[in-house]
């Protein structure tokens, strides 16, 4: 298969997410906040379908960019902003989050040097293994058959899960508004 996408997609997707993350973290209004990630969401599916995962990028924007970002917007809308904005907020412990981060980062840095062999080796390291060639057939018939042959047990499983949490948050709200 030939590459349907150059690396200017990739580095245009990449920042597309990478700025969205950052909208998500930065906004004061929550809709705008929602907005951005929906952002994100949506150039992650795009990136999703330039590995060849189409599937993933069809669940990607289908059950979060849609499904879950309409219940955010929900929330949103149906939670009090006014009276949570005078709250006191958790906004003050941002050296500490910042700290996590940076030894996040010196954590990660350093399992990459550890990895590569010699200091010559470290910019090679990311290179070293040989491209992957993709095969023809589909992705979607892949999952299928391994969500129907091999883990039809726990698929069954996690739908009983879902169906009692949603049989439970229909009773909640009946409670609550008896």
């Amino acid at each position: 298969m030939q590459p349907v996408a150059t690396t200017f997609f990739f580095y245009m997707l990449s920042s597309l997410a990478v700025l969205g993350g950052i909208l998500v973290i930065t906004r004061r209004n929550a809709v705008h906040s929602a907005l951005a990630l929906i952002l994100t969401l949506l150039s992650v599916a795009g990136l999703y379908l330039m590995l060849y995962a189409p599937f993933v990028a069809g669940v990607q924007v289908i059950l979060y960019a849609g499904g879950i970002m309409v219940l955010f917007l929900f929330v949103i809308m149906l939670v009090n902003l006014d009276k949570s904005q005078k709250e006191e907020q958790f906004n003050k412990i941002w050296v500490l989050g910042l700290l996590g981060a940076l030894g996040l980062g010196a954590l990660f840095i350093g399992a990459f040097l550890k990895s590569a062999r010699s200091s010559d080796d470290i910019f090679h390291a990311l290179l070293r293994r040989p491209l992957v060639t993709l095969a023809d057939n589909s992705n979607t018939q892949e999952i299928g058959q391994m969500l129907y042959q091999n883990y039809l047990f726990a698929f069954e499983i996690a739908s009983l899960l879902l169906l009692v949490a949603i049989i439970g948050a229909v009773v909640m709200a009946k409670k609550r508004a008896n």
